[in-house]
């Protein structure tokens, strides 16, 4: 068995909290899981899963603590009154049986509430329209009886946390949506009174509802307090080397721990293509020197030697993490056994954020397992002994075929991977060569190693596989993998056809991803709405190439706006110097410019000249090997697809098909084949 490199003793060191002690410094921030108040076993499953991990303290996510703070269509928690008390204490118990502390994080909303649901005014320090332009609600100036009537809620929310068990309450100040926050900021705070105007008059209220928490809490349960070190917002005061390190000097003693980050939410939660591992700590590295008491901080950090050297510095005594404890619930366990290679990374992609905003349960394009916990009975580590050693085959390396074969392989099969290419990895070795996302080649890296330290499993690159060959190898499964390509000839997400000119005379991401000679300027036909047609555009701009983007929808790169990247993509295409066009409709591709018009009016535009088109829309399944297997009376009860050769999707739906193919093979799934799902209280009126 390994043993724990020493260098990271320090990560397991106990941390006094107030009147509660930490039993190490990993430390699960609250984050939204997908799973609203009414999905009780899927969240409890899924925080239980952490501390089972070795997190040492495992918070549940913002909790609303009144009616007056409802996001409405967001699956935040609710802990409004006594009928929510019961799931939280079994929250509390589940956790507490591996030894973890438990937190909740007690918040209204404040600007950033809808009250579409219940119906009563969105209260804020100012009447002035919420923080969701899209929504026409428009806030009610708190008044002395309203301000009052919120420091009585949140107090009854800190006995309710008491009550329910938890170890630690939250008093939130963070992510622009928080009503305390939003005292504290200038730019939403116009009030005359003692609550506005002055950075003292700001700060009274924050400083009212710790004082008020930290009496409930009376040394039972520990106080922390979350609030960005440093605000990203133009114009706002409450930055680094401004009011944001006034605020923390001005309460620096009062609770029992701050849990810092930055401010807004994307900037929180960068994604890899634009912030590095520790992106925060620029930002949040003072909180220290100006506080004796703990504080834990986040970074996407998932290496330890650069945890185990922030709480050296005296950065932080707690290393937060919310999506690398997402990606990996056994990092800490990991690190305790000494098996760091085993673990599975974030890769910063941010789409466990783009569920949360769908209002699903989280996925992750590392973990298949997350938020599979109760409703499948999944385990990120301990995947159920086959019943029966069979073999294998998986044909193709991409994304897929190395997730249905760890697993496979995992369970006792005999599994043996077949790739064509030269190196493994399909889809993500390729597209972890652009620009930005080197990290998302940590899905294949993290496989490729464990695959390659287990005897039951073969990998045999520059192997095409046709049909003749498959009966003669004899396995008991036969996996087709073989992904999918993309189309040159217009078809995408709004356009379900063929435009003019384009097919034979367009390149595709795969052309470009391939080495295609590019020479003067590029024109971009963008009707995929995601990653791929800006990423090319940056990936060629950065090469010196004069590119023009042009999108059918009314901003680039939509779909983005759910993983929070939207304002910086846009950011980097105009430094770049890359030319976008959204609102654009093409008719056709005259060999030398794109004919187009307005997306909405259909106004003729100037044609958008180009020595190249670059088509990304819709892809095409290279089903064809999947087609002629089932068509074989002997094998097509053995053989299946997976991934992007079924319906080409994004990466995480490629892992979870391959990992979901894997536990039905294994028979991992139940009679029905209906997984568990959370059902209603009825009642009779």
């Amino acid at each position: 068995m390994s043993h724990r490199d020493p260098r990271y003793d320090i990560l397991f060191e106990e941390v006094q909290i107030g009147p509660i002690t930490a039993p190490n410094r990993f430390f699960s921030v609250p984050h939204a899981t997908g799973h609203n108040p009414l999905m009780p076993n899927g969240s409890i499953g899924m925080r239980e899963m952490k501390a089972e991990g070795g997190w040492g303290v495992v918070c549940m996510q913002l909790a609303e603590i009144d009616p007056t703070s409802d996001i409405s269509n967001l699956p935040m928690e609710k802990f409004w009154d006594d009928t929510d008390i019961k799931s939280h204490a079994l929250l509390v118990e589940r956790i507490k049986r591996h030894g973890a502390l438990t937190a909740i994080e007690l918040a209204h909303t404040g600007i950033r509430a809808r009250n579409m649901d219940t119906g009563t005014p969105v209260l804020g320090p100012s009447s002035m329209r919420i923080l969701k332009p899209q929504n026409p609600i428009q806030s009610k100036a708190m008044d002395k009886q309203d301000i009052k009537a919120f420091r009585e809620s949140h107090k009854r929310a800190v006995h309710r946390a008491k009550q329910a068990g938890y170890d630690m309450v939250y008093v939130y100040a963070a992510h622009d949506a928080a009503l305390v926050w939003h005292f504290l900021n200038p730019m939403y705070n116009h009030r005359t009174d003692e609550y506005g105007g002055s950075f003292e008059n700001r700060l009274r209220l924050l400083r009212e509802v710790l004082e008020d928490t930290m009496e409930v809490a009376a040394g039972d349960v520990a106080v922390a307090v979350r609030i960005p070190a440093h605000d990203f917002k133009s114009g706002s005061p409450l930055t680094y080397d401004n009011e944001a390190r006034a605020v923390i000097e001005s309460l620096a003693e009062l609770p029992d721990l701050w849990d810092v980050n930055v401010a807004g939410w994307p900037r929180d939660s960068g994604t890899s293509r634009f912030d590095n591992e520790g992106h925060q700590e620029k930002y949040t590295s003072y909180v220290k020197q100006v506080t004796t008491k703990p504080v834990v901080g986040v970074g996407r950090y998932a290496s330890a030697d650069a945890m185990a050297s922030l709480v050296k510095k005296g950065v932080f005594d707690l290393i937060g993490a919310s999506r690398p404890s997402i990606a990996d619930p056994f990092l800490p366990k990991k690190i305790k056994e000494g098996r760091i290679d085993d673990i599975r990374e974030c890769i910063g992609c941010n789409v466990c954020v783009a569920s949360d905003a769908y209002s699903v349960p989280l996925m992750c394009t590392q973990n298949p397992t997350i938020s599979q916990e109760w409703r499948r009975g999944w385990h990120p580590e301990n995947i159920p002994a086959a019943p029966k050693k069979e073999s294998t085959l998986i044909i193709g390396s991409g994304p897929a075929g190395l997730e249905c074969a760890l697993t496979l392989a995992k369970a006792g099969h005999q599994a043996t991977v077949a790739e064509r290419e030269p190196e493994f990895g399909g889809r993500v070795l390729k597209e972890s060569a652009l620009r930005g996302l080197a990290a998302w080649g940590r899905v294949k890296d993290y496989r490729l190693y464990q695959l390659r330290q287990m005897g039951n499993v073969s990998l045999y690159a520059e192997s095409e596989i046709a049909a003749a060959d498959v009966a003669g190898f004899g396995a008991d499964n036969v996996v087709v993998a073989t992904g999918s390509i993309w189309r040159d000839d217009g078809a995408g997400a709004t356009t379900f056809k063929a435009i003019e000119g384009f097919a034979g005379n367009a390149l595709t991401p795969d052309d470009v991803m391939a080495g295609a000679e590019i020479s003067g300027p590029v024109v971009i036909y963008d009707d995929d709405h995601y990653y791929m047609g800006n990423v090319l555009a940056g990936h060629l701009a950065a090469k010196g190439h004069e590119v023009h983007l042009v999108c059918p929808l009314p901003s680039i790169a939509e779909w983005m706006g759910y993983t929070l990247e939207s304002p910086r993509v846009l950011d980097d295409m105009v430094e770049l110097g890359v030319h976008m066009h959204p609102n654009t409709t093409v008719s056709r591709w005259n060999g030398s410019a794109l004919e187009v018009a307005r997306a909405d009016t259909g106004q003729e535009l100037p044609q958008i000249a180009g020595a190249h088109l670059i088509a990304v829309g819709a892809r095409l399944p290279q089903d064809d090997l999947l087609s002629k297997l089932r068509e074989d009376p002997a094998l097509a009860d053995c053989v299946s697809g997976i991934g992007d050769c079924l319906a080409p999707g994004i990466i995480q739906a490629a892992v979870f098909s391959g990992h979901a193919e894997a536990r039905r093979l294994i028979g991992d799934v139940p009679e029905s084949g209906i997984y568990k799902r959370e059902t209603p209280v009825l009642f009779d009126r």
